[in-house]
């Protein structure tokens, strides 16, 4: 079994490719109206052919009540034992690189016989921007310590706490959306010292455009929802005497108890899925950290507990799929075109190092000294009545190859795979799967 687990390295060549690309964006579009995420109306405008943009596939077009929990009803679901045959078929579609990938696949399709295939499935690295998905279970469990019977307050915090980039942000080169009535286009640019925007554009932008600044930004207030409760949010002035005064050491142990707990009280391995650090230089600096990493059965036990309401409770966990879930041009994974029509809910991360080499020229995704990619999913298909329903998580480290191009492959071949047992299984007369 491997262990990649990453702090800082000084190498010739180290970059963080957490996801950033300019169009990659999630939440449904009509959730502009609820939640004020200014960008998903430019997005809206964008489908509607009023401003200039590339539409969105078919399974990106899901509305914000049919992005719901599917397993809500079957609590009582755990992770199968590997199906040794299944694993296999798996193990088969990564050919000769398969022992540089760790790689977890969940068939929920038939909610009364899941299977679960599983290699290496517990294959430990710094899973990059996947860990962000830790940094929004901490807010909304946040919120629910404070506000448990109140819904309504845990929204208009999300709504209207108004949020502003200072020196957390540095440096991060990731472009996010902006977007304002009255623009002619949706304008990209990496996140600047005084921008403000709400909570819950921030979670987007950690999320969707996998802005690092962002994350820290939704980090500091992570710390400072946890310390100061109701009083949440506090004038600048607080924030900044609360950073400022506080011993370093007692910042850290706020941190670790604003990030780490929600781990184990969601009934999560905190053994095997951490992140243990802001998401820039400057919050390293500012609050002490950890080393971070995750296995892709961890990833897989996250993501079951997602659809089943387990993650806080059904309104946080309702509210993390729907930010995860893909309403723009889709990467790695989740841009193989057998899921154009699927509703794709995903996030990766990756983590590339080069080294001197004769020949060899240092490219994104392609290091030749370490190359790690993670990539989880939630895959409807078709997005309007996901007749069939999986998850995936996959973590490599596959040198001077392409990792992006490689998850987008495997994607194709899994869905494929599970594509054609279905097929089989519905053409045999009372072998059809149960529906949800």
């Amino acid at each position: 079994m491997k262990h990649f687990i990453c702090t800082f390295i000084p190498v010739l060549v180290l970059v963080l490719a957490l996801g950033g690309e300019k169009s990659l964006q999630a939440y449904p579009l009509d959730g502009y109206f609820s939640t004020n995420i200014q960008r998903l109306e430019g997005v809206l405008k964008v489908q509607q052919g009023k401003i200039p943009g590339k539409k969105l596939s078919a399974g990106a077009l899901l509305d914000t009540q049919k992005v719901d929990l599917r397993l809500i009803n079957h609590s009582e679901m755990q992770i199968p034992a590997p199906d040794a045959e299944l694993t296999d078929r798996i193990l088969a579609l990564l050919g000769e690189d398969a022992k540089e990938y760790g790689i977890a696949v969940l068939d929920i399709t038939d909610t009364k016989a899941p299977r679960y295939a599983a290699s290496q499935g517990g294959f430990k690295a710094n899973p990059g921007s996947v860990g962000k998905l830790i940094v929004a279970l901490g807010v909304f469990q946040a919120l629910a310590d404070i506000y448990p019977n109140d819904l309504e307050k845990r929204l208009d915090i999300l709504r209207t706490t108004m949020v502003t980039a200072d020196a957390f942000i540095q440096n991060d080169s990731h472009k996010v959306p902006f977007w304002a009535g009255g623009n002619k286009a949706i304008q990209y640019r990496p996140i600047r010292q005084g921008d403000s925007a709400s909570l819950w554009t921030w979670l987007d932008w950690m999320l969707s455009a996998s802005s690092n600044a962002a994350a820290a930004m939704v980090q500091k207030e992570l710390l400072l929802i946890n310390r100061f409760g109701k009083d949440y949010p506090v004038a600048e002035k607080v924030s900044q005497s609360f950073f400022n005064e506080t011993p370093k050491k007692d910042l850290g142990e706020w941190f670790t108890k604003s990030i780490q707990d929600p781990i184990t009280r969601n009934n999560l391995n905190l053994k095997t899925f951490r992140q243990g650090s802001f998401f820039t230089r400057k919050g390293k600096s500012m609050v002490p950290g950890t080393t971070s990493y995750a296995t892709p059965q961890s990833l897989i036990e996250f993501l079951l507990k997602l659809e089943q309401g387990k993650l806080v409770d059904p309104f946080s966990s309702r509210e993390i799929k729907r930010l995860i879930y893909m309403t723009a041009r889709r990467i790695r994974y989740a841009s193989s075109p057998a899921l154009s029509g699927a509703a794709v809910y995903f996030k990766s991360g990756s983590l590339y190092k080069c080294r001197p080499e004769s020949g060899f020229v240092c490219k994104k995704y392609q290091g030749n000294e370490l190359n790690l990619l993670c990539s989880v999913a939630i895959v409807e298909h078709p997005a309007s009545t996901h007749r069939l329903h999986y998850m995936v998580a996959v973590i490599s480290n596959v040198v001077r190859k392409n990792s992006a191009l490689a998850h987008q492959t495997l994607a194709t071949r899994v869905h494929q795979l599970i594509e054609k047992d279905y097929e089989k299984k519905e053409s045999i007369p009372g072998k059809g799967h149960s529906q949800k």
